[in-house]
């Protein structure tokens, strides 16, 4: 019994020790931490602008395994939003932009849990040739007094956790590099001949009217679908999946109405609830391929050529795949690549 009691005392003077100490600690903390990267601030604020970039790099959410997510329109700017989740651990949250000016400031209001109270992140950008300055002020949320120790360690885990989402951001964007390098060497409008391996496509069959502005915006309108539902509904990062790819029957390209199915590469089946989505299997193939610059109507004629080159050589052809080399947008080029498998 005199254990019990003793215990009993020894709780009652820690807690009182701690409520005291309590007294000496703010409900909420501000500080401001420094870094900086090596690329112009065009390449990086589009990975801080946009929620579902930013998730990819940033290690408070790639440090966590189970993780999944919920993004909302618009998907980069003011208003943009996403909600984080990770049952195992019963750990989620919100994530919003309140606040844009482009390669220059941006806002996030981070909400932990069932907290009302939500972090405040000011992000400044500032251009120094080749490098980016960034300088962060972070704002923890009031705290409750017996929440208030939180505040003690905040520092220390927001400055380590920028440090290390500023050395993935410099890999991310050095991939990013190497990649548009490999594009400015591509030559365009002439026809090669490759051997491409077998694959799986996760996507959506498609049908659209064949008009010059309504088919380029239904093309997009299913990218942005199917990317946005491997990324948030699979939770799939970049380095997960591969470049979209449209696959069409060329010879009903000139048709009122095209049908076409638009996917991206996966290295394995997984479980799909969503039955719009569905997949297709690649069979490894010899192509005949061409990379085409330009208006999104204007690759007819570059197809026209491979189906040609195809007749030439006598042989059959499948069906026509494009990649996007970059993202296609509405009022602007594109850079595909098209490729026509090819066999006896």
């Amino acid at each position: 019994m005199r254990l019990v009691k003793f215990i009993v005392i020894i709780i009652l003077c820690l807690f009182g020790i701690y409520s005291i100490s309590m007294n000496f600690v703010d409900e909420s903390k501000s500080f401001v931490h420094h870094s900086e990267i090596d690329y112009p601030v065009d390449r990086v604020f589009p990975q801080f602008n946009n929620l579902q970039n930013f998730t990819t790099w940033n290690d408070f959410f790639n440090e966590k395994d189970n993780i999944s997510y919920n993004f909302f329109s618009p998907y980069e700017g003011i208003g943009s939003a996403m909600k984080f989740s990770d049952k195992k651990n019963d750990d989620f949250g919100d994530l919003f932009i309140r606040y844009s000016n482009p390669n220059r400031t941006l806002r996030y209001q981070l909400f932990e849990g069932d907290s009302e109270n939500p972090y405040l992140i000011d992000v400044k950008f500032i251009p120094s040739g080749n490098k980016t300055k960034m300088i962060w002020n972070i704002h923890t949320p009031k705290r409750s007094y017996l929440e208030r120790s939180l505040n003690l360690v905040a520092e220390d885990f927001f400055v380590e956790n920028i440090d290390k989402s500023m050395k993935n951001l410099y890999l991310l964007l050095g991939n990013k590099v190497n990649k548009d390098q490999i594009l400015a060497s591509v030559k365009y409008d002439s026809v090669m001949v490759e051997n491409r391996e077998g694959g799986l496509l996760l996507g959506v069959n498609v049908s659209a009217r064949n008009t010059k502005d309504i088919l380029f915006k239904n093309v997009i309108m299913n990218h942005n679908k199917v990317l946005n539902f491997v990324k948030s509904d699979l939770a799939k990062k970049d380095d997960e999946f591969g470049t979209p790819v449209l696959m069409t029957n060329p010879a009903n390209l000139k048709d009122k109405e095209v049908s076409y199915f638009y996917g991206v590469p996966l290295s394995k089946r997984t479980s799909v609830s969503d039955n719009n989505f569905n997949f297709q299997t690649i069979n490894p193939s010899k192509m005949y391929v061409i990379y085409y610059q330009g208006n999104y109507t204007g690759r007819i004629k570059n197809i026209q050529e491979l189906v040609k080159k195809a007749k030439k050589d006598t042989l059959r052809n499948g069906q026509l795949m494009e990649e996007f080399l970059e993202e296609p947008a509405e009022n602007q080029d594109v850079k595909l690549k098209l490729s026509l498998p090819v066999y006896r």
